[in-house]
């Protein structure tokens, strides 16, 4: 019998009983919140992870526990990876193809949210270079390297429904800068990413999907005042009222990975393909305002998901 998980599932509910034992997983920001529960859990079921971080000295000391609770032959080795800079992307890319050992999953996890208007290295804005274009360099060059019947797993947010990507202007070049459109449009990439790569290799078995992990006390929010997370969260409860549902209340750390790996390694592969998941179930197309459940049907669309595609790549300067 299928066991059902839901919001308050945990990383361990999740992977209770699984064994990962031979399996090789690649989780980018593997050095704090999400990334450091995520490797932790998979390390305790056997897995031998791959956390790629921008600062190995900090995902040293990160990951103590991780290589602590390590078992069945499991666990993590670190490599260099900054997603605001395509130097790095691509040095980190080249590294592991020299290596040469594949990997079953990606977890794409890493990400910044709400920062000051800046740019990333390359001169791209910079949630929108970091969480989507960063990633987007990095998996399609070591795409090789995913086994047959493998998934990619792209961290999203219900942020995605701040806005849509916008292609004749990616970098806000004559838009007025909001933090939150910035990272809701870097958000639909993610998912519209998804959607395309799932597209292009599901004939090997690869499937990809995107996740909401929900809401959760990390360092994500380093850029938010208490005032500005009080206001969103009473914008988020005021939708939450007119929907006739309940309250937001803050995740933890293992509940919000928990949809990671349920996408990542319990859900069906049909199932979750070119999807976007939340609270360990595929998520309904939802119009309404505001951040309530759901996912909009523009970061869904699969030829909304090639144009991205085309564009990021112009955007990089490569073909894929």
């Amino acid at each position: 019998m299928t066991r059902i998980f839901g919001a308050e599932s945990t990383t361990d509910e999740v992977l209770d009983g699984v064994s990962l034992s031979g399996k090789r997983i690649l989780v980018t920001g593997a050095s704090a919140g999400l990334g450091v529960e995520t490797a932790r859990v998979l390390a305790a079921r056997g897995a031998q992870v791959v956390g790629a971080v921008r600062d190995l000295a900090k995902g040293q000391r990160a990951t103590t526990e991780v290589r602590a609770q390590a078992a069945h032959g499991g666990g993590i080795e670190l490599v260099e990876l900054d997603l605001a800079s395509l130097a790095s992307v691509r040095t980190c890319a080249d590294a592991l193809n020299a290596d040469g050992r594949p990997f079953d999953l990606i977890i794409a996890n890493a990400g910044v949210m709400a920062c000051p208007q800046g740019k990333t290295v390359d001169g791209f804005e910079t949630q929108f270079g970091t969480n989507h274009l960063g990633h987007f360099v990095l998996i399609n060059r070591i795409v090789p390297l995913l086994k047959p019947g493998g998934r990619l797993v792209n961290l999203s947010s219900a942020g995605h429904r701040y806005a849509d990507v916008d292609l004749n202007d990616p970098n806000f070049d004559h838009t007025p800068y909001a933090e939150f459109t910035a990272y809701g449009r870097s958000k639909t990439a993610n998912i519209l990413f998804a959607v395309e790569f799932d597209r292009r290799h599901n004939d090997r078995g690869i499937r990809a999907t995107a996740v909401h992990p929900g809401g959760i006390k990390t360092e994500l929010a380093r850029h938010m005042t208490d005032e500005a997370t009080d206001a969103l969260i009473e914008s988020i409860n005021a939708a939450q009222l007119d929907a006739g549902l309940p309250p937001f209340t803050y995740k933890t750390v293992p509940q919000g990975a928990a949809t990671s790996v349920w996408a990542a390694i319990v859900a069906a592969p049909e199932e979750i393909g070119g999807r976007y998941c939340e609270d360990c179930h595929v998520a309904e197309i939802s119009l309404g305002e505001g951040l309530r459940g759901g996912v909009q049907p523009y970061a869904l669309d699969p030829e909304h998901a090639k144009a991205l595609w085309a564009k990021s790549e112009e955007m990089v300067g490569e073909r894929f």
